[in-house]
């Protein structure tokens, strides 16, 4: 028999491709796409982990360092602001300097950092090293999303995509669990050490397993192409408004999250820390949306799924108002389900269309998204303060109708047009 039936199953046989033809991407089913699916699902949810470990516990840090629950959410959005003030920049690493290289180090810096956080003397030592790991973990969500719409086959990027936030999704729902259950049995801060060792161990499995990249290009870093670039998104018809959804559901998550311990710590509930960090299995179910979310937009298309989840998630944040323990939790799973459906659907649109300005347009939705949760998941404090949970309810209600009303928009321009 010849090279052909000997070549391996998920790279194209030698006399498949002929000279000067860019290699095939990867396909769905192949050994390099279950590769590719397993290291961005393991980068995914180290990033959340690590990111978010601090929520569960933010009433503890509150007591402990005597800061203000606003104040105490800073654990939280100095991570997140960070993120985004890097994500532009890192997005241009990426480009220069290729996106594997960038991940590779974004995480293993990052987990170094989570690390430290666990042998901190301050609460603004604490919110340094917050920041810091943001600053790092950048590198990751602002070059997968590009390498994803480079590397993966064109009709199996939505379902690249769901098990990519999927594994945001579990390491966002890990983080905080461990966090708390460790925080309750020993001390927080055996809980963020944990997380840093975590970190380390996905930047090890994640260099392995993540395929060479074939497709990437370098770009020139000058600011006159990058501000070109931007110009170019912003005059697209559907980018700017993918990044405004990010900025309203992504602020309307963190938002009720981080208030959420405080309301279940309160009367008439009274939980401790084991029992609210539980409360964050209910990523589980953002787990399940994001990949069934991006199976659907491959079928029914991305415009659709976005209207219809951010109805979903306003019925959610209804059912929170409850007194009644399981109704409120069934709220939250319900809210928690749109959420991730939303963000996928959003996520990998911008993909689709940004073409080749991809790694910018993603770092661009990335920092929107982020910027969202620091300044809306900061600002539910004071919403929190003014009218507890009923205030948090009606300004998160407000993000919620703000995307629903984006989605329509997006819908009326056309299936076609919409979605490149």
């Amino acid at each position: 028999m010849s090279r052909t039936t000997t070549a391996p199953l998920d790279l194209p046989p030698p006399s498949a491709t002929a000279p000067g033809t860019p290699p095939a991407r990867l396909e769905a089913g192949t050994a390099a796409y279950r590769r590719a699916n397993l290291a961005l699902f393991v980068g995914g949810f180290a990033t959340f982990a690590m990111l978010y470990g601090t929520q569960p516990i933010l009433p503890l840090l509150s007591s402990e360092f005597a800061v203000s629950p606003a104040r105490a959410s800073l654990s939280v959005s100095a991570g997140t602001g960070a993120l985004a003030l890097a994500l532009i920049p890192a997005s241009v690493l990426s480009d220069r300097y290729g996106r594997s290289r960038v991940m590779n180090a974004a995480l293993a810096l990052a987990a170094l950092l989570a690390l430290a956080a666990a042998f901190v003397g301050s609460f603004d030592q604490l919110l340094v090293l917050r920041a810091l790991l943001g600053l790092a973990l950048a590198g990751l969500p602002a070059a997968a999303m590009a390498w994803l719409g480079e590397e993966i086959a064109p009709n199996a990027q939505g379902r690249a995509m769901g098990l990519y936030i999927a594994g945001n999704a579990l390491g966002g729902m890990s983080g905080r669990f461990l966090a708390a259950l460790l925080t309750d049995f020993t001390h927080w801060r055996i809980g963020l050490g944990v997380l840093g060792v975590l970190g380390l161990a996905a930047a090890l499995a994640f260099w392995r397993w993540l395929p060479a990249s074939r497709h990437f290009q370098a770009r020139a870093a000058t600011p006159r192409r990058i501000l070109g670039d931007v110009a170019a998104i912003y005059r697209d018809a559907g980018l700017p408004w993918l990044f405004l959804t990010a900025f309203v559901i992504m602020g309307a998550f963190v938002g009720l999250y981080n208030y959420l311990g405080f309301r279940l710590h309160d009367a008439p509930f009274g939980l401790g820390q084991t029992a609210i960090g539980a409360v964050f299995l209910l990523y589980l179910v953002g787990t399940f949306a994001s990949a069934w979310a991006g199976r659907l937009a491959d079928r029914i298309g991305r415009h659709n799924v976005l209207w219809i989840m951010t109805l979903v998630m306003a019925a959610g944040l209804a059912l929170t108002v409850s007194d009644h323990l399981p109704v409120l939790i069934m709220g939250v799973g319900i809210f928690t389900f749109g959420y991730f459906a939303t963000h996928t659907a959003a996520s990998s649109w911008v993909g689709k269309r940004a073409g080749e300005r991809r790694a910018l347009a993603a770092a661009l939705y990335l920092c929107s998204y982020y910027f969202g949760s620091s300044v809306l998941g900061t600002l539910g404090g004071f919403a929190w303060s003014a009218g507890r949970w009923p205030g948090m309810v009606a300004m998160l209600l407000a993000c919620t109708a703000a995307a629903f009303a984006v989605a329509l928009y997006l819908r009326r321009l056309g299936s076609a047009a919409a979605e490149g």
